[in-house]
């Protein structure tokens, strides 16, 4: 396993600067983000397709570094059903998958999208209640008309490139649990994975150590975020785990980030560390700092210094004592 970073953390710096600050702390991996939500400070998708020298010198200032990259990341929302949100979107994930394939990165990072619940609708539509039955019939919708030929689409066209698609598993967006993960993989392929973040798995009251086992039997985790979760128990018996208070009014919420160890101790991570090597994952744990009680310095930091004690660097080779 590699401990990696999500560079967005850092686009108040230079590339030269990032790269020599996240490996000085024995970082080896880093994901870029190409734009959308996460921005794209340290990875112009048009300026390294259209220019074979400016991507051959960016893939040497990384290797003169000792590091990867994990994947390039593009969260946005390619359902979305105005059009000027989800084209540029759309075409953000395209160029991203075709500059993975240039650079040989193994997984672009994205979300699912989240589809109005009619053709002329305005805004997305996030079913989250079985009941009364026009939920039923959105969600239907919503994935007969738009998420299965959208995703079918990118499958095949990752698998062509070589590259697989992440998905983060997300509240707001329609794949947000392993179900909903698997049930567009069987759909649409298996270049469709997740990119898996325990921090939304505790919020939705999922355990990450089952979310992986359930995820890892299908070979369907393709990256791997870490960011830890905290609740609030009064704010929860409150407002419920679909908090709608804004994420800046920490002492009102149900729920809020927290660097790794902050939410959850040192013994859940290395469980969660060893459930990904049970279930055969061996790649890259990429650090996302969201924070709100600590400055980007520390709270990276922190999240270094509590992954490394548990990070697994050598599997076994044999079970020499069986």
């Amino acid at each position: 396993m590699k401990l990696g970073v999500f560079t967005v953390l850092f686009s108040d710096r230079n590339f030269e600067d990032m790269l020599s600050y996240v490996s000085a702390k024995g970082i080896e991996a880093i994901e870029l983000g190409t734009g959308g939500y996460p921005g794209d400070a340290h990875c112009k998708v048009d300026e390294l397709l259209e220019d074979e020298q400016k991507l051959q010198r960016f893939k040497q200032q990384i290797s003169d570094y000792g590091l990867i990259i994990s994947a390039l990341s593009c969260h946005s929302n390619p359902l979305h059903p105005q059009k000027q949100i989800a084209e540029p979107a759309d075409e953000l994930l395209v160029k991203t998958l075709q500059l993975a394939s240039k650079l040989e990165v193994p997984v672009v990072n994205t979300f699912s999208g989240c589809p109005g619940d009619h053709e002329n609708a305005l805004y997305p539509n996030w079913p989250v209640a079985a009941w009364p039955h026009d939920f039923q019939e959105i969600l239907k919708w919503q994935w007969e008309e738009k998420l299965i030929p959208y995703w079918k689409e990118k499958n095949d066209l990752a698998e062509s490139l070589n590259v697989k698609i992440g998905l983060e598993l997300h509240g707001g967006f329609s794949v947000h649990t392993p179900a909903t993960l698997l049930r567009l993989r069987e759909a649409c392929g298996s270049a469709i994975g997740a990119n898996l973040d325990p921090s939304h798995m505790w919020w939705q009251g999922i355990d990450p150590v089952e979310a992986i086992k359930i995820l890892g039997r299908e070979n369907a985790i393709h990256h791997f975020h870490a960011k830890d979760t905290i609740f609030d128990q009064q704010n929860v018996n409150r407002n419920g785990l679909t908090d709608m208070t804004e994420y800046s009014q920490m002492r009102d919420r149900a729920w809020y980030f927290r660097t790794v160890g902050f939410g959850h101790n040192q013994k859940t991570w290395a469980d969660i560390i060893s459930a990904l090597r049970l279930y055969n994952y061996d790649y890259v744990v990429s650090i996302e700092h969201e924070d709100g009680l600590m400055s980007i310095e520390e709270g990276f930091t922190k999240a270094v210094e509590n992954l490394k004690p548990v990070l697994v660097k050598e599997s076994v080779a044999q079970m020499w004592w069986a």
